[in-house]
């Protein structure tokens, strides 16, 4: 009996070990949610789930608020970005291998606001860091700034 056990054991224990690939290792998270205010959601892969702090973030995920809801995110590099109502964001890019001199950080301000503060990246190398808007995009030179976009704009 006791090998028959076994048998089911090691099945089990492969899915188990399988499932954070499935969702998105640690290992690949860029940043994580902080603050969650209201309904907000982290989107990757085809999946999306609501946004708690602690939520991973990974390259490519679309960060949302609903209205009446705000969101912060800290990235690996310290760089903090806090969303307001209805506000959409996908990170784009993002490379931090300092050691390498591999530094990158972009995203697109689709609609709502965006208060960012700059991490190391930025720091480094201002001109790795970009926000694309609809009306074009914001190189990041300070270490603090407010962007906007309304709807249809």
């Amino acid at each position: 009996m006791t090998q028959r056990s076994n048998c089911y054991r090691w099945p089990l224990i492969g899915l188990l070990l399988a499932a954070p690939l499935a969702f998105g290792a640690p290992s690949e998270a860029i940043g994580y949610v902080k603050t969650v205010t209201g309904q907000a959601w982290v989107s990757a892969a085809g999946q999306r789930v609501q946004a708690r702090p602690g939520t991973a973030v990974v390259l490519g995920s679309t960060l949302q608020t609903a209205p009446a809801a705000s969101m912060g995110v800290t990235f690996k590099d310290n760089t903090m970005m806090s969303f307001g109502p209805d506000t959409e964001v996908v990170v784009d890019e993002n490379l931090y291998a300092p050691a390498q001199g591999q530094l990158s950080l972009g995203a697109t301000l689709g609609k709502g606001s965006l208060n960012f503060i700059s991490g190391v990246i930025a720091k480094l190398r201002p001109e790795a860091v970009t926000v694309k808007t609809p009306a074009g995009a914001i190189g990041v030179r300070g270490t603090h700034f407010v962007a906007k976009v309304e709807d249809g704009k």
